[in-house]
């Protein structure tokens, strides 16, 4: 690996990322598309209003998704991923691949623990 630790930008991009809800937010965009707040929070069970709203903030602010206000009555908001924000789809899939490694490992360790 030749990255420097002194120069070590994952920091940053964890800033951007962390989150418990950010993720799932991001791919259930990446999968389904522009969606609709209200689209979005159910299909988040457990996240609350103040939080989606929040986290769809954050996420805006650095254009990682996209906020489409249409003046009609009543409003209508849709949130997609910018082509930018598209960029996370690899590191994301990467992420999930290695927490479903590591659970694996994990429940291995368990088991090997168990049976001593």
């Amino acid at each position: 690996m030749n990255i420097e630790p002194d120069l070590c930008r994952v920091e940053d991009a964890l800033g951007i990322l962390v989150g418990k809800w950010k993720p799932i937010i991001l791919l259930h965009l990446l999968k389904n598309g522009t969606q609709r707040f209200s689209d979005l929070k159910r299909s988040i069970p457990g996240i609350t209003q103040k939080m989606l709203t929040n986290q769809l903030r954050e996420l805006e602010n650095e254009d990682i998704i996209q906020r489409v206000v249409y003046t009609q009555v009543p409003p209508k908001v849709e949130y997609s991923i910018t082509e930018y924000g598209r960029s996370l789809e690899p590191i994301l899939h990467a992420m999930h691949e290695w927490g479903t490694n590591h659970i694996q490992h994990k429940k291995q360790k368990m088991n090997e623990s168990m049976s001593k």
